[in-house]
């Protein structure tokens, strides 16, 4: 009998020793899984207690015995832990199991992505399939040493005549596309997509409509420019936290081919869409506003994605990122629009007034500028594009005493340039849909433009 004891002894002695061997590993890779209980719901905002997880972490909330719905974790308070469901909610009742993953998330990536449309989650939109992928990205990459970045030096062609020739950008540039409803951004951002000389397209469709998801793809894209192209769709209807994922899944995406050497396009539409995801979530968890509604978490997530673009450190991969920012009630100095403007290496004004006349695009190059324009072209160029520009700024200043017939011709050598010249202005910057326009190609038809209409003794800027 004594024997007996002794072995289930021995055997209860070796099972805690597994135990505690089993937990000192799981503390050495990092903290243990501590589940906890679903004690609140209060709009998006869940709360539970007894949970081990950090800011960041993903949890799944158990539903029932076969389904779980999946949450991050968005802050803390009081001994409680603050989630936003990523998906779904229905369902969840007080008392649910709340069990942290095991580790960060990451981005299953790899070339089999190209052509393909997926969601928020990575998950496939188009019908096609699972998509293979051999690699995973960490959803937010650690910040680059700016030091260590190669510097914007190369010219990116986007195959738009008036960026190209009075916009130059450069590989590796952050721009952005500040536009208000139904002036045509979504158009110009399908035609860069086919148009670009860029090797991969990662297109981040985040808060808009479902219908303008669809119709981004099948027209302003179509079938030649998905095929180098990879979508990520998060439309309006989904909640704050996959809208904030959407974002940063296509960001990671476009990281994972600049870091192969890829010259990569990423177009994010839109980047006011992103900041009101992270307004709904921090207002959620009670967080004050400072400005419009919009609390200072938003303007400290901004430069935190915008960063992640660039150029690489050394490989010749580079993400050049066009970042859509829609101008509510065409106001372009609301707060997301101040931010971005800050954070971004120029900005493209779309103007709703010249759209109403049929110009397209209808940039509005008075409000538009390129910060990096003047390292990338030469000082020939750069002549050109200021004469066009005096003509052009000349003629809007004047507009209403033309267009009432007030101004006498002769009054004035530079208004009577500028009024010979506006057709001819116009003409450069309209492009039809299916034409590209390379950028030699376009930086000729300017020197084209600018010396049939100015003298080489004559200069647009001279006061009289």
């Amino acid at each position: 009998m004594d024997d007996v004891i002794e072995g289930r002894r021995s055997e209860q002695i070796h099972n805690v020793k597994d135990r505690l061997a089993a937990i000192s590993d799981r503390w050495a890779k990092g903290s243990p899984q501590v589940q906890g209980t679903l004690k609140r719901s209060v709009g998006l905002t869940l709360e539970a207690t007894r949970c081990s997880a950090s800011v960041g972490d993903v949890c799944r909330i158990e539903v029932d015995d076969h389904r779980f719905v999946e949450a991050e974790v968005v802050g803390f308070s009081d001994g409680r832990v603050l989630l936003m469901p990523i998906g779904n909610s229905h369902g969840l009742s007080p008392g649910a199991r709340v069990i942290p993953c095991a580790t960060r998330e990451e981005v299953r990536v790899g070339p089999d992505l190209l052509g393909r449309i997926i969601d928020g989650s990575g998950d496939p939109l188009d019908g096609k399939g699972q998509i293979p992928a051999y690699d995973s990205v960490p959803l937010e990459s650690s910040p680059r040493n700016p030091l260590s970045r190669q510097p914007i030096n190369q010219v990116f062609d986007v195959g738009i005549r008036s960026i190209n020739a009075l916009l130059t950008m450069g590989r590796g540039q952050r721009m952005g596309l500040f536009a208000g409803s139904g002036v045509g951004k979504s158009t110009l951002l399908g035609l860069m997509t086919r148009h670009s000389d860029a090797d991969v397209v990662v297109v981040g469709l985040i808060g808009e409509r479902g219908r303008e998801v669809q119709e981004f793809v099948n027209q302003s894209l179509g079938s030649a420019g998905l095929n180098k192209s990879i979508v990520v769709a998060t439309p309006a209807d989904s909640g704050p936290v996959m809208r904030l994922r959407g974002a940063l899944r296509a960001t990671a995406i476009a990281e994972y081919f600049r870091d192969r050497g890829k010259n990569v396009l990423l177009l994010m539409d839109s980047l006011t869409r992103f900041a009101q995801a992270q307004r709904e979530i921090a207002l959620s968890i009670g967080e004050l506003p400072v400005s419009r509604g919009y609390p200072p978490s938003v303007f400290a997530k901004l430069p935190q994605l915008v960063e992640r673009a660039g150029n690489g450190t050394g490989n010749g991969g580079s993400i050049t990122a066009i970042y859509t920012v829609l101008t509510e009630g065409d106001d372009a100095d609301d707060p997301i629009s101040d931010a971005a403007r800050a954070v971004l290496d120029g900005h493209i004004l779309l103007s709703r007034s010249l759209a109403e006349t049929g110009l397209y695009p209808a940039i509005n190059l008075e409000s538009s500028v390129s910060r990096l324009m003047s390292s990338l072209v030469d000082h020939e160029h750069l002549e050109k594009i200021r004469q066009f520009r005096n003509l052009s700024a000349t003629f809007d200043q004047n507009e209403d005493l033309i267009s009432v017939g007030a101004y006498v011709k002769g009054a004035d050598p530079r208004i009577d340039l500028a009024i010979e010249a506006r057709p001819k202005l116009r003409a450069f910057i309209a492009q039809r849909l299916e034409e590209k326009a390379e950028f030699q190609s376009a930086k000729t038809a300017l020197a084209q433009v600018i010396e049939g209409l100015v003298r080489p003794e004559q200069d647009v800027s001279d006061e009289g």
